[in-house]
């Protein structure tokens, strides 16, 4: 089974970021065929400072491979090192009807944010479709939040395959329930663009700062706590297994849980699991011509698979004459 997924190179990384995708991607090099890129056509959409984009580009491929990707057991590559990819998205455009862009709540709730609304943050889907159409992928982890772009890949490709024929595989989403939304400080979903965040790589100060900022209730020490209702609570258990949840549960549901207690547990945990990445980071990116050999051969396997498509296709819609 082919899996895809991709992650844009817009600031730093944060604990959404590693469990709503990153170390998902990384568990599947090792029992499926990974498919992972960096979506720096992606970031264009919210970030305009090319410095910035070239250097977050470099940054979120030292971070993918610090926490673990091995580009010999998987395809990491540059959404831009591959033109193949805009080919496509302009093929598909034709085939993409405006009522269903019109539908994405995404762009909706970007404009309300306080995005500026141009045509690149309106036909995002189209080349989320063609990245995910391109490699003929099957399975595309996502968030919640990513479903309806799925499904808007799946819309397209019908199309296209019923004038055609069988010419692009149908992805199919998956949405891991447990950690598909990770809440952030202020409970809402955790994201740069509502500054809530819990960042990976921060040293010590930043980083107790940011977990004491988590959002919890007013709720007197001395009664118990609902571990349903805390953000507090649904971050800390990303890091604990099962008996550890169970364990943590019972402290809320029993008086004399201070929430002050627990996120200073929290900010050791996540200090701790994160400091030997961290490290791994730090080397990779005092090495800039290394991971760009890194990447440019990722580019290499990557065209290879998107060759294939695009031969069919341009042969199909009268291209490859």
């Amino acid at each position: 089974m082919r899996v895809l997924s991709g992650i844009q190179p817009s600031g730093s990384l944060h604990l959404g970021n590693f469990f709503g995708m990153m170390k998902k991607m990384i568990d599947y090099q090792e029992h499926e065929e990974l498919f992972c890129f960096i979506a720096n056509y992606h970031a264009m959409t919210s970030l305009s400072n090319g410095k910035e984009l070239a250097t977050g580009t470099l940054e979120a491929a030292a971070n993918f491979l610090a926490l673990g990707l091995d580009p010999e057991k998987s395809v990491f590559w540059v959404q831009s090192d591959l033109p193949e990819v805009q080919e496509l998205s302009w093929i598909l455009s034709n085939f993409t009807p405006m009522g269903l862009l019109e539908r994405c709540h995404s762009y909706k709730d970007k404009v309300g944010q306080g995005i500026k609304p141009n045509h690149g943050l309106f036909a995002y889907p189209v080349l989320m479709t063609a990245d995910i159409l391109l490699f003929q992928s099957d399975r595309v982890p996502v968030g919640k939040d990513q479903k309806q772009h799925l499904e808007v890949a799946r819309d397209i490709a019908i199309k296209f395959n019923n004038e055609y024929g069988e010419v692009f595989t149908l992805p199919e989403p998956e949405i891991d329930d447990e950690v598909a939304t990770v809440p952030g400080k202020d409970g809402r979903k955790m994201s740069k663009s509502y500054g809530n965040t819990i960042d990976l790589f921060l040293d010590e100060k930043p980083l107790r700062k940011q977990i004491m900022q988590i959002v919890t209730d007013a709720t007197p020490v001395e009664e118990a706590k609902n571990p349903d209702s805390c953000n507090l609570f649904q971050i800390y258990r990303l890091f604990l297994d099962e008996a550890s949840v169970a364990e943590l549960r019972q402290r809320y549901l029993t008086p004399g849980l201070r929430y002050g207690d627990v996120k200073q547990e929290l900010f050791e945990t996540v200090r701790d699991f994160f400091a030997p990445y961290s490290e791994k980071r730090k080397e990779l990116l005092a090495d800039p011509q290394g991971l760009r050999k890194v990447l440019a051969e990722g580019a290499d396997k990557a065209r290879y698979a998107a060759d294939k498509t695009m031969r069919k296709v341009r042969k199909k819609v009268g291209l490859g004459y």
